[in-house]
């Protein structure tokens, strides 16, 4: 049994036409799929991804119309990582970020690599790093504008503020079996603790900030709802039921999301964690140069199809 890295990162948006045009148009994202909140239909679920919609690649949004704007605090996902593969790529991205009016930060040094925080118009707080290194067979998504040198190749650190630090890093580390790898101090003089997954590198690194004091983040959006871990199939997926269940802790069961199967549960300090199969992905009902021009369904929701339509405002 082995967590193999990210598998994806969901978050929140109010409106998913503009989320498109942020993520498809700027950072030159592929929609793999555009689809419905499986629990809830009535809501879009995008995920964006790479040219072949690969493995740990995905970051995910579910739409809520008149979301409430997230108020910053503790207890939650506070920055997603997505990867580039060189520093000339960053610099392009930072001059992207001026001509386009992205708010970024300065760039800087996290877990020993370049680094450049920026947030999205709902105030979703993401950074690129620089992983030189990037999965077998994955391929840069397709955009006009971004040379496929410097293009967003997939997810990065996920980083987590936590009230006590100590229960996560027991669950990261006892459960789910990572390891640490560094503690640093960032510029804003947080203690940042970072531990990685599999074969480690930024796809699998998990970074904690404890900060004791101060509100618990109200959800809203520009908040990420939940991270999921990868593994191989559905049978470790089982073993990784059964740990989680002796260990106490409440969980989903294994649940069917038809591109894979996924386990969720919560870490004592209230963070959604997922483990969720690598397969069968988001090719098995779609191929790859028709992934998200149309609205797909799994096939329990397929009947459903004109009423979940009627209710969906349409995406360019």
């Amino acid at each position: 049994m082995k967590i193999n890295g990210i598998h994806h990162v969901s978050a929140l948006t109010a409106n998913a036409q503009k989320n498109v045009d942020f993520y498809r148009q700027i950072l030159g994202l592929k929609l793999v799929k555009k689809t419905v909140n499986q629990d809830d239909p009535s809501m879009y679920h995008l995920f964006y991804g790479d040219e072949v919609a690969s493995p740990g690649t995905e970051l995910t949004f579910f739409e809520i119309p008149m979301l409430a704007r997230r108020l910053d605090g503790t207890n939650a996902i506070s920055r997603t990582g997505l990867i580039v593969t060189s520093e000339e790529a960053l610099a392009f991205w930072e001059k992207r970020f001026e001509e386009k009016g992205v708010k970024k930060e300065t760039a800087s040094l996290r877990g020993g690599r370049p680094a450049l925080k920026f947030t999205d118009p709902e105030g979703q707080q993401l950074f690129l790093t620089v992983e030189p290194s990037v999965q077998d067979g994955a391929k840069p998504p397709v955009h006009d504008e971004i040379p496929a040198d410097f293009a967003i190749r997939g997810l990065g650190p996920v980083e987590l503020t936590v009230a006590e630090a100590d229960k996560t890093i027991s669950v990261l580390t006892s459960i789910l079996g990572f390891t640490e790898k560094a503690r640093e101090q960032s510029n804003d003089g947080e203690i940042v603790t970072i531990f990685e997954s599999g074969q480690g590198g930024a796809g699998t690194e998990i970074h904690v900030i404890e900060k004791a004091e101060g509100p618990v983040e109200r959800s809203g959006r520009g908040s990420v709802h939940h991270v999921a871990f990868r593994v191989a199939d559905v049978e470790e997926l089982e073993k990784w039921h059964d740990k989680i269940a002796k260990a106490g802790f409440t969980n989903s069961g294994v649940v069917e999301r038809f591109y894979f199967k996924a386990l969720y549960f919560r870490e004592p300090n209230g963070i959604l964690f997922e483990i969720s199969t690598d397969g069968p992905g988001f090719t098995v009902d779609e191929s790859v140069d028709e992934l998200g021009d149309q609205l797909a369904l799994p096939p329990f929701l397929e009947h459903k199809r004109a009423e979940i339509e009627q209710r969906l405002v349409p995406i360019k």
